[in-house]
């Protein structure tokens, strides 16, 4: 008779030492991570290698794991290393790599079953709320993302501010158009929300901003009462509590005021920025988060999470769940065994099949304590003003936007070109800092000029980098501005 198959190795000795051997080769890699570029550009031949046809039989694990080292560990984004700055992406730990051992191993999924890892989760998100001051009684989720964490924010603000069973009903049964508010520094999760919504993008009004690249606050009031006016249905005001491009944080307890006054839905992206709370000198930078109906954010980015895990919380539970709680034959609750929880984390959110995010967070947190984490994320904002301060002290260098907490915004400028060649040359600077592996900003474009745009959520870096960034901005720039004419 055949015998059975199974995925299990036959050797189990040969899968630990190849594990520990694993293990011990990346701990390695990350100690060492200084030492390494922190981006290279993939060969052709390497990315040839995938598209090699699909796998028929067995290979051998030790060979798969040496094409891992040779082809895909030396070309990531650069994120775990000390001068990645690049858009807002977290560096992680490697406390982290050892939880996402643990996580993958249980292999669970966290929708509603009894199981402990919905007591994990419910205590992170219980320490959440009390860390950002947040209603003790509100609900949340951890998902991928803040992008889908604002999804699921802005939709229980529609189906709460409609008026009218929108689930029942769908969009098509409003009788007004229902309107967003934010300002026009939002993130694109926010358009990408609205538009899955259902609205349609003339849903969301963008609100200019003031010279700080905050919510022109006069504007949208002035906004929402002449779209009352027009008949038009505002239901929801979107606050920025660290904007992508500069990390401006706007007016947060004036825009809950105004909410108010309108009885309209108060949401919050607070992406990064948010963890300001955390700081013992910057808490205040983050006040009236604690007024918001709902809050988008990530721990991957400025809590130095491993990849990936966001959070949504709702301050009304009742609401929350009305949302996204449907229940049909095969997740109905039960009184005994599997199906007896109480803790159903897929009323709250689209998702059935969902990891166990809560694991790396909750041992993240007991590893390092809140006092260490706050003191990081302040380490970081005294980075951004050391780093600005090295610019404002260079003549050839210059700051495009205000450094309110941890984006820094600046470009090379001798004096000797106009603005359209300047720019050309500042992209010409950011991407040879990036194919030389010297160091990852991003960029950004501030009232039409191009800016090398370093967002600092790395708790890898320290001073010197900084220093290594503005040297060889300025030695590039000068070796550029000699020797090429087309700028």
């Amino acid at each position: 008779m055949t015998p059975e198959l199974t995925l299990d190795p036959e050797d189990w000795e040969d899968i630990k030492t190849l594990g520990h051997k694993m293990l011990d080769e990346m701990l390695e890699h990350l100690k060492s991570i200084r030492k390494q570029p922190v981006w290279q550009q993939i060969p052709n031949e390497v990315k040839f290698k995938f598209k090699m046809p699909i796998p028929i039989k067995t290979q051998d694990r030790e060979s798969i794991y040496q094409e891992f080292k040779e082809n895909i560990l030396p070309y990531p984004l650069g994120n775990i290393h000390p001068r990645f700055w690049g858009w807002v992406v977290g560096s992680g730990t490697p406390f982290g790599i050892l939880a996402e051992i643990l996580t993958a191993t249980m292999n669970t999924n966290v929708a509603g079953e009894e199981q402990i890892a919905n007591y994990v989760e419910t205590q992170v998100l219980e320490w959440t709320k009390e860390l950002l001051g947040y209603e003790n009684s509100a609900s949340g989720l951890l998902v991928s993302g803040a992008s889908i964490a604002n999804l699921i924010g802005l939709t229980v603000a529609r189906n709460t501010k409609a008026n009218y069973d929108i689930i029942k009903h769908g969009i098509q049964a409003s009788k007004k158009n229902l309107l967003f508010y934010g300002s026009t520094e939002m993130h694109g999760s926010i358009d990408k929300a609205i538009q899955l919504l259902g609205l349609g993008l003339n849903s969301l009004k963008k609100i200019a901003v003031n010279k700080q690249f905050k919510i022109n606050l006069d504007m949208l009031r002035e906004t929402i009462e002449a779209d009352l006016k027009a008949g038009c249905q505002p239901i929801c005001i979107i606050g920025n509590a660290g904007t992508v491009n500069t990390g401006a944080v706007d007016d947060l307890n004036t825009l809950a005021e105004i909410a108010r006054e309108f009885d309209i839905w108060f949401h919050i992206d607070g992406a990064f920025s948010i963890w300001c709370k955390l700081s013992p000198t910057s808490k205040n930078i983050v006040d009236g988060i604690e007024k918001a109906d709902s809050i988008a954010f990530d721990f991957h980015k400025w809590m130095y999470i491993n990849y990936d895990v966001g959070c949504v919380l709702v301050k009304n539970r009742k609401f929350h769940s009305e949302a996204f709680n449907f229940i049909g034959d095969y997740t109905g609750h039960l009184k005994r065994g599997t199906g007896s929880s109480k803790i159903r984390f897929s009323d709250y959110g689209p998702q059935l099949s969902r990891g166990f995010r809560a694991l790396k967070v909750w041992m993240t947190i007991k590893e390092q304590g809140i006092k260490k984490l706050g003191k990081l994320i302040e380490q970081n904002i005294q980075q951004a003003r050391y780093l600005t301060k090295l610019i404002e002290n260079e003549k050839k260098l210059e700051i495009l936007a205000p450094t309110e907490i941890n984006i820094v915004n600046f470009r090379y400028n001798d004096g000797s070109i106009d603005i359209n060649a300047l720019n050309k040359l500042n992209e010409e600077i950011l991407f040879q800092l990036q194919e030389k592996g010297i160091a990852v900003p991003s960029n950004a474009m501030i009232n039409g000029n191009f800016s090398i745009r370093v967002a600092i959520v790395n708790h890898r870096s320290v001073k010197e980098d900084f220093e290594v960034l503005v040297n060889s901005v300025l030695e590039i720039g000068k070796k550029i501005s000699k020797n090429n004419n087309r700028f």
